[in-house]
Parts: structure tokens; sequence; C-alpha cells
């Protein structure tokens, strides 16, 4: 048997060997704190819960932590990423694509009323690479589409409920980071708040017709195709305030599913007005 020094040696050099290919991995935070504090301190829930507002001026008075965030997300390497457990991986891409976004917004802001103002009027604002993420130069859609919705990987619809597009008819920007450990409550809650949103999503009982969010009719084929929709609807329909009856109806097809338009005006907090009298300060100043 080794002597205890020797031990405690060796046991000393197995990990020294092993920290420089751990150490990347542990030293990311999962809890992503720095991006929890600022959503809890700028994000303002209606107060049925069913939407959200940003206090984007807010958030700019911190754009320091936003950008240490930021900088902790473009950090994680591609191998960083393989060691993520697959829940891990998901939050990590949906909190990425919702701070990049904020981010987007404030590049423009106060000076914008809708994301799609950004790129001007034949832009893309998801297709502007403004950041880099797991050692790729990206854009939001990369996020979005090319590794969330790439087939075979997460095959989650509910993240459509979590990814935050900066408008109005948006489901809610959560007051808190996705996390792992959570993961599947937080977009379980995500997805109910947001049916209940009855301006959104509803019954016309008299034309016998479910109004629902356009989401669903622009990623139906991650529900499972048009039928898939009426059926996940169907599924939950309590969350939109069907009775039992009519959400056989729903799953039947006597009742018919109709998409409402969709808002695109910025989700924040401050109004247009307000917005204008800042644009004014800041021009002001900067003469």
């Amino acid at each position: 048997m080794p002597a205890p020094s020797l031990t405690r040696s060796l046991t000393l050099a197995l990990l020294l060997a092993l920290l420089p290919m751990s150490l990347p991995a542990a030293g990311f935070d999962h809890h992503h704190r720095t991006w929890d504090a600022l959503l809890r301190r700028h994000v303002h829930d209606s107060a049925d819960r069913t939407s959200s507002r940003l206090d984007y001026a807010g958030v700019a008075t911190e754009r320091d932590r936003l950008h240490q965030y930021l900088d902790a997300l473009q950090a994680v390497t591609p191998e960083d990423y393989r060691s993520f457990d697959r829940d891990q991986r998901l939050a990590f891409l949906i909190n990425a694509y919702n701070a990049f976004t904020v981010e987007s917004i404030l590049r423009h802001y106060p000076r914008i009323d809708s994301i799609r103002a950004i790129g001007g009027l034949f832009g893309n604002p998801w297709r502007i690479r403004f950041f880099r993420l797991l050692g790729v130069p990206r854009h939001l859609d990369d996020i979005e589409h090319g590794l969330i919705r790439q087939p075979g990987v997460f095959d989650e619809p509910l993240i459509h409920f979590a990814v935050n597009c900066a408008a109005a008819d948006c489901p809610p920007l959560r007051n808190e980071a996705y996390v792992a450990g959570r993961l599947d409550q937080q977009l379980r809650d995500q997805t109910l708040r947001f049916l209940g949103h009855r301006a959104i999503n509803r019954l016309d009982a008299e034309a016998r017709r479910v109004w629902v969010t356009p989401l669903l009719d622009w990623y139906a084929g991650d529900f499972g195709g048009e039928r898939g929709v009426r059926a996940w609807l169907a599924e939950h329909g309590e969350w939109l305030g069907l009775d039992p009856e009519q959400q056989r109806q729903l799953a039947a097809g006597t009742l018919t599913v109709a998409f409402t338009d969709y808002d695109w005006t910025l989700n924040d907090i401050h109004s247009a007005e307000e917005r204008a009298v800042l644009i004014d300060y800041l021009d002001r100043t900067t003469q």
C-alpha cells in the first residue's frame, strides 16, 4: 500500500491532469445567475401573467452586466457544449436567444418601435450576424432554427413559447432564466400562461371557432402539421378555456382553428411617447 503522502501526491497529480479538460464545462454557470438577475429586475408581468414587458431603458443602465453574460455564453466552446446534458444545452440556447435578442434591440434603442425595423426596409433582423456562439459567427436564426429546431436533436415544440422575439404578441419574456433542473416545468408554465392570453387565444363559441396565435401556423410542422396542431390544442384545451365537450369538438374538427394577427410592436414597458422624449434628450445632449 502506498504511503499516505504518496497517495495524496498521486491524487493531486491526477486532479491536475484532469483539470484542463474539466474546468471549462464546470466553469459555465448553468444557473445563468447574471441573466436571471437582469430579468428579475427588468421584466414586468401583466396582472394575469399572460404577457410581459421589458424595461429596455433599465437594462441599458446595466449593459455591462448584459455583456458579461453574453461574453460567458460566447466563451463556451463546442467541447464544453458537448459535455452539457440535454436540458443544459436547451436552457443554454433558449437563454442565449433571448439575451442576444435584447442586445440587438439595445443597439438601436430607443430609436425603433419594432425589432423588424432593424436592418432597414429589406433587412432581416434575425439574420444579422453580430455575435459568436460555439466558436462560430451567428445570427438569431442560427440559434432558433439551426440549433434548437434541428431535427432529431431536441424535438421540443414548447420552445416556441420560450424564445422571445421582442414583440408585443410574443409569448411573455420570462422574469427568470431557464435552468436545466426546472426546464420542463418552466416550458409548461410558459405555455399555460401564453395560451391564457385571451386577446390572442380564445374561443368564439358563436362562430364555432378557436382563435390562436399564428405561431402555431408558422411552426405547425413542429406540432405534427395541421392535424397535429388541432390535436395538441384539444389536449391542452383547458388552457384555452374550453370545457371537455369543446375539447372533443376541437379534436374532431367541428370547432375550427383560425389564427390571430401578430402585433410586432416592441415589448417595451415604455410607450412610444416616452421613447420620443428619450430620443429628444439624447439628440440634445449629443450635439
